[in-house]
């Protein structure tokens, strides 16, 4: 893999979702490698003042396909990383509708406007929950799916319209499945997460709200470790699906533990129902995109949640 900074091959890359978190924190480390970055955002989530400066930013719907395919046209992109979507699952599970037109529809199309445009790469970021509750731990890309949300259902159908419609078309693509991702800019209101929702009642001095018990699990990552995921992905030279993920499994109550230490009190903490769609268990394998992207995590949860306390716009401590 090529070190961060180091100058692309890449020339021209789409990132949708480019106002939001990972889209905004993938688009900078393009830059920062020497590609022309394209962003498109609609908005709906995503924050105008996230897109870092020298994007060419284009605030449109990924829904409207004719304006997408009228963007590719006007400027011809080597590669797409795809990464805006609804990204809730219990507005999934509300709108179930509303998330297959992003999560599912506007990707096919997507996959298919860059197809027939000549792109020569496709990175879509999909998600753990397609994996649904699982049988058996670690996860693997081999592993059934069974997603048991509305949003882990799409996020699964559209990963097989993106294979699809690049083997038709002779186009790399990568699948890439996301554990829980956490980090610096993050914002619970539109990018959803557990970390981001600690982190802001932390900084609010309200108490944490637990949905559950605390003893379901996730497998935390870092953005920092997804962008240099993505960056693999767009570099490298085959096709596949691939999680992206720590490899450690961490319940929210030991999650709780850490931020307590973090900030050097103990939280306190409201019990809440769990909520529709929220999956028990969860660690993903990353043994594959280790082997064949050449990539691996670095940062550990202690870190990352360092620096994602430290960078909080609201902290007061």
């Amino acid at each position: 893999m090529t070190a961060t900074g180091e100058k692309s091959a890449l020339r021209t890359v789409l990132v949708t979702g480019v106002a939001g978190f990972i889209g905004s924190h993938t688009a900078a480390a393009l830059l920062k490698r020497g590609s022309a970055v394209v962003g498109v955002d609609d908005l709906s989530q995503g924050c105008r003042d996230r897109v870092p400066p020298g994007v060419t930013f284009h605030q449109l719907d990924i829904r409207r396909s004719g304006d997408l395919d009228r963007l590719l046209a006007d400027r011809p992109v080597d590669a797409v990383v795809h990464m805006a979507a609804q990204v809730s699952v219990t507005a999934g599970e509300r709108d179930p509708g509303h998330d297959r037109e992003v999560n599912l529809d506007a990707t096919a199309e997507l996959a298919r406007l860059a197809a027939r445009r000549g792109v020569g790469v496709f990175v879509f970021a999909s998600s753990a929950a397609v994996y649904g509750d699982p049988a058996q731990l670690p996860l693997t890309e081999s592993s059934p799916a069974n997603p048991r949300s509305a949003y882990g259902l799409h996020k699964w159908l559209a990963e097989l319209y993106v294979a699809h419609v690049a083997r038709q078309a002779g186009m790399r693509h990568v699948n890439l499945r996301l554990a829980n991702v956490y980090g610096p800019g993050q914002q619970a209101r539109s990018d959803g997460g557990v970390i981001a929702a600690f982190l802001d009642r932390l900084a609010a001095g309200e108490p944490l709200v637990l949905h559950g018990d605390g003893r379901q699990t996730r497998d935390f990552i870092y953005v920092g470790d997804v962008v240099e995921a993505v960056l693999a992905a767009l570099e490298g030279r085959g096709s596949g699906t691939f999680n992206v993920s720590s490899g450690r499994e961490t319940d929210l109550l030991t999650l709780i533990r850490h931020l307590a230490a973090l900030v050097q009190q103990e939280p306190r903490v409201i019990h809440a129902d769990p909520r529709p769609g929220d999956i028990r268990r969860s660690v993903l394998d990353p043994a594959a995109a280790m082997r064949d992207l050449g990539w691996s995590p670095r940062v550990s949860l202690e870190e990352g949640l360092a620096l994602a306390w430290k960078h909080h716009p609201r902290r007061t401590q």
